[in-house]
Formats: C-alpha cells, structure tokens, sequence
C-alpha cells in the first residue's frame, strides 16, 4: 500500500466522521425547522462535493466542514435556552406512535 492510497482511506474516513458528527449535532437543535435545515444542509453540502478528487482542496473542505461543526455545537447550546412549542407535524408523529402502543 503506498502513502498516497493510505492518506486517502484517512481523508475518506475523516469525511465520514465529520459528516456523521454534523448529523449528530443537528439533532440536538431544540426546534424541528433547525434539525431538519442542519440536516438537509449537511447532506446537500457532502453530495455537492463528493466528486472531488484535488488533495488540497479536499483538506479545505474538511478544514471548512470542522469549522462549521464548531458553529452548529454552539449554536445546539444557544438553541437550548428557548423552548418552542412542538409544532403540529411533530405531535401528529408522537399521537401516531401513542396509538399504536394502546
């Protein structure tokens, strides 16, 4: 196995884990709209730049990604201080899952 092929399954592995930490972190926003959009922005960016192959800017891609995970962290925390009242497409989902229980 050469270096190159080896940095490349690292590279390959830290996207991955990045786009699994960004996902993780969108879900602990308080309010649906903000999981969702984190979610949908977080897939959309990964698919818009799966394709490319230059080292370097892949380095700045993944540089930009941690950064941004940075940003939704805190923002997860801020988002904990204000409560919102679920709206009516999550407690449609939780009335469903009630009734199947009874």
């Amino acid at each position: 196995m050469s270096v190159a092929s080896a940095l490349k399954g690292d590279t390959a592995q830290q996207a991955r884990s990045l786009y699994r930490q960004l996902l993780r972190q969108g879900q602990q926003f308080s309010a649906y709209n903000f999981r969702e959009y984190a979610k949908r922005r977080t897939r959309d960016a990964f698919r818009e730049n799966m394709t490319v192959k230059d080292p370097e800017q892949i380095t700045q891609l993944l540089s930009k990604g941690r950064q941004e995970l940075e940003v939704v962290k805190r923002q997860t925390v801020i988002s904990q201080f204000y409560k919102f009242d679920p709206l009516v497409l999550e407690n449609s989902a939780g009335k469903v899952a009630k009734r199947a229980e009874a």
